[in-house]
């Protein structure tokens, strides 16, 4: 561990606010690294001058009730993970509410066909008998198959065949 990890717990220690066994730990850390110790005798000092500079104390529930708001301080701040985990939900819960709320995309509208049936042909009755016309035989090729007619609509979804005998 790096010694910002150590600060709060060195600085309680010198306030004599840590007791058993993290106050052993601190101890140990004190032993191995200067850096800490520097800081711990600085925060020693400046104790002492405040002491020094306030010659008469306020009375220890002002000190009980300031030490209790510094240590609820101190315990909200290390749990960021509380702060984030109601960021998430609020953020989550604004996001569902979006999603019901904003309008959606309506039914798509049924695609439309644009060929048209040719109506069927008038029948006219003659006055006078036809006569058969006369027209030379055409080699007609024969089909290996029915005729099959391919309709593509607006949706690549929808396609209509159109057999024919």
């Amino acid at each position: 561990m790096n010694c910002a990890d150590w600060e709060t717990r060195v600085t309680l220690h010198a306030g004599g606010d840590l007791t058993g066994a993290k106050a052993m730990e601190v101890e140990e850390r004190l032993g191995e690294c200067s850096a800490c110790q520097l800081l711990w005798s600085g925060v020693r000092e400046s104790l002492v001058e405040l002491q020094a500079a306030h010659g008469e104390l306020p009375a220890a529930a002002h000190f009980t009730a300031v030490r209790g708001r510094v240590m609820a301080e101190l315990e909200r701040s290390a749990r960021p993970w509380r702060r984030i985990a109601w960021i998430s939900v609020a953020g989550a819960a604004a996001l569902l509410l979006l999603l019901t709320v904003w309008p959606g995309r309506g039914v798509p509208e049924a695609p439309r066909m644009l060929a048209r049936i040719p109506p069927p042909p008038e029948v006219v009755k003659a006055a006078q008998p036809v006569r058969p016309v006369v027209r030379q035989a055409v080699a007609q090729v024969p089909r290996k198959g029915p005729l099959t007619i391919k309709l593509q609509t607006a949706d690549p979804n929808i396609v209509i065949y159109w057999i024919a005998d």
